[in-house]
């Protein structure tokens, strides 16, 4: 039987109603009990490594002998913001309470047992929001944590999750407590708008490389820790790069719509090629934790039933059936009304929320075009929160790989001595280990810095510090080059890599060519009182 070409409208129309609330847990018969459970498990391991970080870290980055110290951080914010609470509104910090060195001991394992809990599934409610406090706590001070964006994924990642978490001390599998529909909702709301967001960052919004096919082709070279996988894919032809950004164009644009209006197959397609991706970042970038919390959130395209139709397929059908049947029963447990109504504004504030961080950025609508009484109230209260954002990853790429290092000299400039990285890119005949999902932050951070600013500041302040022998930030380096004679001086040279092919490898051993094109900043130098200086 024909359907009427002025029913077809109608019929599609009712059609995509069904697949978003589907999509949206609205309808339906899917549970979300185990993929729940993996879900804040896998957050609690990326919440495990983000503080991990901090404690091995920290006293580089803001502590007393740090390149950033925490008292100077409050002095400048306070001297900002007057008010004390315009001041925490816009850098919602505890180390407004305190900024002595305990008070960074105590944030920092803090929110590691509060991910240790997480991972337990200890009070997981609790949890979620003493890592993200504290967490909070360190981003808003700017300078090395706010800077990128895997900080804010996981922050709004953390707020999400409070709610799709269970109740309770030891709440096992929550079937008495099974995740409400708009907590589901909220988080597959985020995840899709990471996907569709990156790709519009790249193949609208982007560098024209992204659209012209060539983007694979630099990707490898500045990417900030490549991998020898990532070395040997840099040789292959420009089609086979051609084919990455194909991908990748597939993984974020047409994904995102497969999954909301395609069933469970248009999201084990989103699933399975966002994983891909990601897989594939991760093996040959480097880019710490990002790629695993990345999978992690993409779980939340799938449910229970969705788990088990996997389980069968691989033969584990029995197991598949237990998880199933652990799921029988499932309840939702009443909420007083003030708690329900108060979960739906939240949740339908915060969507609302990203929808404006979305449209308003440089390339869409740019901040000056909105009225100040729209912006400015959202970004005093929201903004500085950094739990509702825009996710415009690897829009522009650098076209050249630049890197900056460390040279001493305790002789009068006669010779010098190179601080060697662990990670960097610095050795022609080294390239960086696999060290993801670990993130090196003091190193990964000097390298966006490079690229994205032309301020000396880091780099001056990384310098005054191994001059002053600060144990901390010279633990940041393989070892101290200087044993006999502390230095008196400091230079950064600007060097500019390129990845050798294979037969210069094979013939020298040597991964990169290395081209000095100048320093970039003036050295630091000890004066007569034993004070550091710039040179002029």
């Amino acid at each position: 039987m024909e359907i009427p070409v002025r029913d077809a409208p109608k019929r599609l129309a009712g059609y995509l109603w069904r697949e978003l609330k589907d999509f949206s847990a609205w309808d339906g018969d899917a549970t979300h009990l185990w993929t729940r459970w993996i879900i804040l498990r896998a957050v609690g391991v990326v919440y495990l490594l983000i503080f991990g970080n901090i404690i091995a870290e920290s006293a580089a980055l803001v502590g007393p002998e740090g390149v950033a110290p925490l008292p100077a951080i409050m002095d400048a914010l306070r001297e900002l913001h007057p008010n004390a609470l315009v001041g925490f509104l816009r850098a919602p910090s505890l180390f407004w309470f305190s900024h002595a060195p305990g008070m960074i001991t105590l944030l920092e394992w803090t929110g590691f047992l509060a991910a240790v809990a997480v991972v337990l599934n200890l009070w997981p409610r609790l949890a979620l929001f003493v890592a993200w406090a504290c967490f909070l706590s360190f981003v808003a001070l700017s300078h090395f944590f706010s800077a990128t964006q895997p900080d804010q994924l996981m922050l709004e990642v953390a707020l999400l999750c409070i709610p799709l978490a269970p109740a309770g001390l030891r709440p096992g599998l929550g079937v008495g407590l099974a995740p409400r529909r708009i907590a589901v909702f909220a988080l597959r709301w985020m995840f899709i708008r990471l996907m569709f967001e990156a790709g519009l960052a790249k193949f609208v919004f982007g560098a024209a490389m992204w659209r012209n096919f060539t983007a694979m082709d630099v990707m490898y070279e500045t990417a900030p820790f490549p991998t020898f996988i990532g070395f040997t894919f840099h040789q292959f032809p420009p089609a086979f790069h051609a084919f990455e950004v194909l991908v990748t164009f597939i993984a974020e644009i047409p994904a995102p719509f497969l999954a909301v209006f395609c069933g469970r197959w248009g999201r084990w397609v989103a699933f399975w090629s966002w994983c891909a991706l990601q897989g594939g970042i991760q093996i040959t970038c480097n880019f710490g934790w990002l790629n695993v919390a990345a999978i992690a959130l993409g779980l939340v395209l799938l449910d229970d039933q969705m788990l088990a139709g996997l389980l069968r397929r691989v033969g584990l059908a029995r197991l598949g059936d237990r998880l199933l049947a652990r799921t029988t029963g499932q309840s939702i447990r009443p909420s007083r009304p003030w708690a329900k109504h108060g979960l739906r504004w939240a949740l339908g504030a915060q969507f609302a929320l990203g929808v404006y961080f979305h449209l308003v950025s440089p390339n869409r609508i740019p901040v000056e075009r909105v009225p100040a009484f729209i912006h400015e109230p959202i970004d005093l209260l929201f903004g500085s929160w950094r739990s509702m954002n825009s996710y415009a990853l690897f829009g522009n790429l650098p076209k050249v790989r630049y890197d900056v290092e460390f040279m001493g000299s305790n002789d009068g400039g006669e010779t010098w001595r190179s601080y060697e990285y662990f990670y960097k890119v610095q050795r022609v005949d080294r390239i960086p280990p696999f060290i993801a999902p670990w993130y090196p932050r003091f190193e990964a951070i000097l390298q966006s810095t490079m690229i994205s600013s032309t301020d000396p500041t880091l780099y001056q302040s990384v310098a005054a510090q191994l001059l002053r022998r600060s144990s901390p930030v010279m633990a940041m380096f393989r070892s101290d080059p200087f044993p006999d004679r502390p230095p008196t001086m400091v230079r950064i040279p600007t060097y500019r890599y390129v990845m050798n092919d294979f037969a210069t490898y094979r013939a020298t051993g040597h991964y990169w060519r290395k081209e000095y094109v100048g320093d970039y900043t003036a050295m630091m130098y000890l004066n007569a009182r034993g004070e550091v200086d710039v040179s002029e």
